[in-house]
């Protein structure tokens, strides 16, 4: 869920504009920056890092939790290690864009787990995917059997990536949000 700060306080933006939160303040900015670092730290290990005692972190954790500014807590996976060598930018255009068309699409690639995240796009692509696979062939079956037998599947355009540079989760919380 985005956040913004707009006239000194700070928002999170949901599809119908932007609602009101608690305000955060420098500590809930810690413990958030902690947590999305390693979100398996102990309640006493981020206390410690924020300068608090357990207790009043854990409120905070909580509430925190309650905004739904954290999410859900996962482990990321070496994609490498397990075997899934290939990261593709797929971006997709559809036949039509009819809101019905653009509903079904998104609903189909939900259910593929070969595709990480999917953005609807602004100017000439309708969709940009990031797919991960074994390998070359691997990819090339998903699309042949899976991706372009979509519905309203106009056309798919590959780009492979070559070299990953930089593959991040941690949100630049310090720079984004002032408090």
């Amino acid at each position: 869920m985005p956040i913004i700060y707009l006239f000194g306080h700070i928002y999170t933006y949901y599809f119908n504009g932007p609602s009101p939160m608690t305000e955060l303040n420098t500590t809930d900015i810690q413990i958030l920056d902690a947590l999305q670092k390693d979100a398996s730290l102990t309640t006493q290990e981020v206390a410690d890092c924020v300068n608090i005692s357990q207790s009043p972190c854990w409120r905070r954790i909580n509430r925190l939790e309650e905004q739904g500014l954290i999410d859900r807590k996962v482990s990321i996976l070496d994609r490498e290690k397990l075997g899934m060598e290939v990261v593709v930018f797929a971006t997709v255009n559809l036949t039509t864009q009819g809101r019905g068309n653009l509903e079904d699409f998104e609903e189909e690639v939900e259910i593929l787990p070969e595709v990480l995240e999917c953005y609807t796009m602004a100017g000439t692509w309708d969709y940009m995917l990031k797919i991960v696979a074994k390998d070359i062939r691997h990819y090339e079956r998903f699309v042949r059997e899976k991706l372009t037998r979509l519905s309203h599947i106009g056309e798919v355009h590959s780009h492979i990536a070559v070299t990953e540079i930089k593959n991040s989760t941690v949100l630049p919380l310090g720079s984004q949000i002032h408090t």
